[in-house]
């Protein structure tokens, strides 16, 4: 059973891209494959960071670096959650109820965490550990709106905590330079979250780190993914070389 992919991981760059949401695979000794969700609900952001692996793909390959991403889907395990996070393993998501999940117990959560979650981790933590001065850059989706919710104006976000929030600042700084864009300065949501994916593998390291967040609609297709990550991979490496 996969639990994530590598790309790239010969490549000399200093950079990590990971990519926690990449996929809303429904592994098969996890209720049957089906986790009761109709496929449209399974192709919404509440299964997966919709356009997410393309964009940490070509990111990657343009910052000659690996890219390590997650091969089942948030609503499984979410592997952007600490271990003992009550939203680990969701039952109720923006306003769909997950009948997969909905009797979940410790059992299954532990079963869960080592077929998949720990593996991906165990994945990131050996890749990250080639380099004394690796940086780690998260790259996720989010949704223009939300059920019942304003629709939300950032084309970008960029999120980080503020244990660590150097490359993140400087990063802003650069991308709001930028006319056509709207930046979101730790929105949608703040980017502190103990436990998640950023503290583990950046911040209990002393890693420089950032987590980027684009706006679903703007990286529906391959096309759309290669340019969006040809204008991050210059304002990336721009940033870090301040540093």
């Amino acid at each position: 059973m996969t639990a994530f992919h590598i790309i790239g991981a010969d490549r000399p760059g200093r950079w990590l891209v990971t990519c926690d949401h990449a996929s809303n695979r429904v592994p098969p000794d996890v209720s049957g494959g089906d986790l009761g969700l109709a496929p449209e609900d399974m192709a919404r952001h509440i299964a997966w960071d919709v356009g997410a692996r393309g964009l940490a793909e070509a990111l990657a390959t343009l910052l000659d670096s690996p890219m390590v991403c997650s091969d089942f889907s948030r609503l499984v395990i979410d592997p952007n959650r600490g271990e003992e996070d009550p939203t680990l393993v969701m039952k109720l998501y923006d306003g769909t109820i997950i009948p997969g999940n909905r009797h979940v117990g410790a059992v299954e959560v532990e079963r869960r965490l080592a077929t998949l979650y720990r593996p991906y981790h165990d994945a990131i933590a050996t890749l990250a550990a080639r380099r004394q001065d690796t940086v780690i850059v998260a790259i996720h989706s989010f949704t223009p709106c939300l059920r019942g919710r304003d629709p939300r104006p950032w084309h970008v976000g960029v999120l980080y905590s503020d244990d660590d929030d150097r490359l993140s600042r400087r990063l802003i700084g650069r991308l709001s330079q930028e006319p056509d864009l709207c930046i979101g300065d730790n929105e949608p949501y703040a980017g502190a979250l103990p436990g998640d994916a950023i503290d583990r593998h950046a911040l209990q390291k002393g890693r420089h780190n950032t987590l980027i967040e684009l706006r679903n609609d703007l990286i529906t297709d391959p096309a759309a993914q290669v340019a969006w990550a040809a204008r991050l991979a210059q304002a990336l490496t721009a940033t870090l070389r301040e540093l």
